[in-house]
């Protein structure tokens, strides 16, 4: 495969990774929503502990939702980068990846395939070509030729022209 294939297919793979995550953190509020529901309606009996309080499933709901959220915020943030071809999608793409080795299988996948493609030789390609710059302008009216030797260019000072 080309550079540019493996660059489509591991934006690609963050960007599903990333919606598989954000998949599963909205399986974690629903469910802790019908237990905020579930809690509120519950009936106090006589002589059994009392349950936590309605609260308390509200706040943890939301704590791991922020959690998993800043989890998947960088998986969006590389596929996207790794589409486009930005400069900085190399960096954003190892970030997301050693983040996302934490939910095996699929994110250590993800990481082993990010880490394998951006530091091997092809990555290396894609990614680390120097920008190239325009040549300095000339000094003094002087052009470097292919081999850098400047052309100086002298005057014929011997002949000069006639003001009358």
């Amino acid at each position: 495969m080309t550079p540019e294939q493996h660059n489509k297919y591991l934006g690609i793979a963050h960007l599903a990774y990333g919606t598989l995550l954000s998949l599963l953190v909205l399986g974690l509020l629903t469910m802790f929503g019908v237990m905020f529901v579930a809690m509120a309606n519950a009936p106090v009996r006589a002589g059994e502990p009392a349950p936590p309080p309605p609260a308390f499933f509200l706040i943890f709901g939301l704590f791991f939702a922020a959690l998993y959220g800043a989890f998947l915020v960088p998986s969006f943030v590389a596929g996207y980068g790794l589409l486009k071809r930005k400069r900085w999608a190399k960096i954003a793409a190892i970030i997301a990846g050693v983040v996302a080795s934490m939910f095996a299988p699929f994110g250590t996948a993800l990481c082993v395939y990010t880490l394998w493609f951006l530091f091997s030789e092809p990555g290396r390609l894609l990614y680390d070509t120097p920008v190239t710059a325009l040549p300095p302008p000339p000094l003094f009216g002087v052009a470097p030729d292919a081999l850098g030797h400047r052309d100086v260019q002298h005057a014929d000072y011997g002949k000069l022209p006639d003001w009358r």
